[in-house]
């Protein structure tokens, strides 16, 4: 046994130079903190997977900052004897060894499925690694041929044999992930319109207890919501708009299964206090006062520049709501991009909620209108967006149709539920403030990422101040 062996079997992989494993680190799409002073990345723990050619290790990496702020990333790592020749997604070559992303590898990808078929757990230095099937994942010895997904974000994904698909998060944080207490609690309740939840494997030890993975149902040749409407746009604009209803009873429906049970703290819907909405709208205000202090005068913005104080006027003024309706575990980061078109119906996606949120954050409860004012702010980006890449004008009514459709279907689907506040007026109160906060972030966003875009959430924002004002 070499002693790069010895120390993968030890759960020391710091081996890897520091420079290497740094350059890594910052050039993947999942490292979200692109824009900040990295002052060193090292490992911090490392469970062995695999103990023969090609070694499997997960390692937590501390990514430090300055100034003295840090984060957690997961590490997958396999390591090949640098004769092999491996050259796909390297982290480093060291001591006749190469150091790689183990999920493009397909034979440490089946590794990690076969462990979760297992109910296996494996012991660390410092900690454990559990790997749990649900009810009904057979453990079988099937082989199924596992690709990594190509569209990599916050998160990394391996399909196998276009059956499965196993999603490996990043970024950690400590406690349960959002997306797997959400796709088990739909999952045992039999909701439809999701992937249905096969698997987890999560970390525990001194560091921290976090949700490492989950392994779901995969759904094949599918198109997300966004490309649909785009491609709806630039083609047929209809085609979007007949299934925009049918949307709009998934996205109730769902909020209704996650509303079911009164008998379990982490989902019974709550009734909001006075504070909340308070809460609320102070932050929302905070918001807009940050946005607009330093706003140019001139180009995409003219429409709102110098009308801070009107934007948060038309909130104080929204805000004037008696009732709230009821708070639940939703979605969190509700948008076209979250939903697959199969064809015949709509599959609700990616639960983790906004990641630059904290878990606690993505876990508390909030309103069911604030998914609803998410997807309606896509449909304001997707029409936008068809104008912007395509040069394709849209019909100038597509977007307000869009929202009609889809709330004729979410209204009547929720409302016998209670989660929504008593009158028509109240409800549209409430999804303002919604939007308005949503158009905000957008704004902010868009002037940091994508000039070009940034007339999107200026026309929602100047739409909404020119929305009925107070009497």
């Amino acid at each position: 046994m070499s002693e790069i062996e010895r120390r993968v079997a030890a759960g020391d992989v710091g081996f890897l130079p520091e420079e290497d494993l740094r350059e890594f680190v910052l050039g993947r799409r999942w490292f979200g903190a692109k824009s900040r002073d990295v002052l060193q990345v090292s490992p911090l723990a490392a469970v062995p997977l695999r103990s023969v050619p090609p070694l499997l290790v997960t390692a937590l990496v501390e990514v430090r900052f300055q100034p003295g702020t840090h984060e957690l990333y997961q590490l997958l790592l396999g390591l090949r004897p640098e004769e092999e020749g491996w050259s796909d997604a390297v982290v480093a070559r060291t001591d006749g060894w190469t150091a790689y992303d183990a999920l493009v590898d397909p034979l440490l990808a089946a590794e990690l499925l076969h462990l979760v078929r297992g109910s296996r757990s494996v012991q660390g230095a410092e900690g454990t690694l559990e790997f749990r099937p649900v009810d009904g994942l057979a453990a079988g010895s099937a082989e199924l041929e596992a690709r990594p997904l190509g569209a990599e974000q916050s998160n990394s994904s391996v399909v196998f044999g276009d059956e499965l698909i196993l999603k490996a998060y990043r970024r950690l944080e400590a406690g349960v992930n959002p997306e797997l207490e959400l796709l088990r609690f739909l999952t045992e309740r039999g909701f439809p319109n999701i992937a249905p939840l096969l698997g987890w494997y999560s970390y525990a030890g001194r560091l921290l207890d976090a949700t490492l993975g989950i392994l779901q149902r995969f759904v094949p040749g599918k198109t997300d919501g966004w490309t649909f409407a785009h491609e709806s746009l630039t083609g047929d604009p209809d085609a979007f708009l007949a299934q925009a209803r049918r949307l709009g009873e998934v996205t109730g429906a769902m909020h209704v299964v996650l509303a079911s049970d009164a008998g379990d703290p982490h989902f019974a819907p709550e009734e909001p206090s006075v504070e909340a909405l308070g809460l609320l709208t102070a932050t929302v205000d905070e918001e807009i006062e940050q946005v607009f202090l330093d706003l140019e005068e001139d180009g995409a913005v003219a429409p709102i520049a110098g009308r801070g104080e009107e934007v948060r006027e038309q909130l104080r003024h929204l805000s004037h709501i008696k009732a709230a309706g009821r708070v639940i575990r939703t979605h969190g980061d509700y948008h076209l991009g979250q939903v697959l078109w199969t064809g015949e119906d709509w599959i609700v996606l990616d639960f983790e909620g906004e990641p630059a949120r904290t878990i606690p954050e993505r876990r508390r409860k909030r309103s069911p209108l604030r998914d609803v004012a998410g997807m309606l702010r896509s449909f304001a980006y997707a029409a936008s967006a068809a104008s912007i890449a395509e040069a394709a004008e849209p019909p100038a009514d597509w977007e307000d149709r869009a929202r009609t459709e889809f709330l004729a279907g979410y209204v009547p689907a929720v409302e016998a539920s209670g989660l929504l506040p008593s009158g028509d007026e109240a409800v549209e109160r409430l999804l303002a403030v919604f939007e308005l906060e949503k158009a905000v972030y957008e704004l902010r966003y868009e002037l940091d990422n994508r000039p070009d875009w940034v007339e999107i959430p200026v026309e929602g924002i100047r739409r909404l101040l020119e929305a009925t004002a107070p009497a």
